[in-house]
């Protein structure tokens, strides 16, 4: 039995991560301080004997027994991430430098959680590990690109000072159950949204691409590096691609809801382009995503449907 340590465990990679290392008969500390995870999304695992939960602040340091470091805390949603610009940033620096400091005196392997939003407003399509990405430090999306790129810094650095054994997940649009439904992002939005009758809102033309991941293939894949003896940072998503306007189309027809499109105007330094090139996952892991998007959106459908009825 391997104990595993989970910052940001209430959250909604965190709380799906947590449920499969559970059914794998891991033991399984959960960080978090309900910044963004929710108390729902821990409630069936708190009488489980292989289960362990401490509210805490990973800007502040801890110190916990484990083999395995799964360091995912941090607000991930622009609507959460930019609420509080100084904690997003804190959340990634301070929190990665706690993790890294545990694993140093532990000997715990550590996984990062980072995003392909470290690739910017790219211009390389599909976006592959080896590009450095395109991102305004000055922008209002800084305190969340930029702190993930100082996280994945931190990291190569204190390998290359102690060589410990890390990880770096750079997590493309993923969606499932355990999302909050004010969630903020495109999947949670537009579902609510058709679920209630109230308008889909669609920022810019629509024209603009992203490609969505259903939570049990990137949970697969985040198991796979850590298992692996890969230390560079990887891409975990899935290649299928929708423009903003279309996957709006498709919720619609999914729900058979009534709702119409609205446009409103693009964020600052929102992304054109967002796919990832997973072929360095496919060589080195195995990972290949297995879940279709009409499968899954329909799984995520029927999740909002039960939370909004609650």
């Amino acid at each position: 039995m391997k104990k595993i340590l989970i910052t940001g465990a209430a959250g909604f990679i965190g709380s799906n991560l947590t449920k499969r290392l559970l059914e794998e008969g891991n033991f399984v500390i959960g960080l978090d301080n309900f910044y963004t995870g929710q108390r729902e999304n821990i409630k069936d695992f708190l009488n489980n004997k292989n289960y362990k939960f401490i509210e805490h602040n990973v800007i502040e340091p801890y110190d916990i027994e484990s083999d395995e470091i799964y360091n995912l805390a941090c607000p991930a949603s622009p609507v959460h991430y930019q609420k509080d610009p100084l904690f997003t940033f804190k959340t990634s620096v301070f929190g990665i430098i706690n993790a890294l400091k545990l694993s140093k005196k532990t000997g715990a392997k550590l996984l990062q959680a980072s995003t392909s939003e470290v690739y910017g407003d790219a211009q390389v399509y599909p976006q592959n590990e080896k590009y450095f990405g395109n991102v305004n430090p000055n922008g209002i999306r800084a305190c969340y690109d930029e702190g993930k790129r100082a996280a994945e810094t931190l990291i190569c650095d204190y390998n290359r000072l102690y060589g410990l054994k890390t990880k770096i997940a750079r997590i493309f649009n993923t969606y499932g159950e355990n999302m909050d439904v004010k969630d903020g992002r495109v999947v949670s939005n537009f579902i609510i949204q058709a679920l209630k009758g109230k308008d889909i809102t669609i920022y810019g033309d629509g024209s603009q691409s992203r490609s969505f991941c259903y939570v049990s293939d990137l949970i697969e894949g985040l198991i796979l590096l850590m298992k692996s003896d890969v230390s560079t940072p990887v891409n975990l998503g899935n290649p299928d691609e929708f423009t903003i306007k279309d996957f709006a189309q498709y919720i619609l027809n999914l729900t058979k809801s009534s709702s119409k499109c609205i446009y409103l105007p693009l964020p600052a330094d929102d992304p054109y382009k967002r796919k990832p090139d997973i072929s360095f996952a496919k060589a080195k892991l195995g990972f290949e995503p297995k879940v279709k998007i009409e499968d899954g959106v329909k799984k995520t459908i029927e999740y909002f449907k039960a939370r909004i009825e609650k």
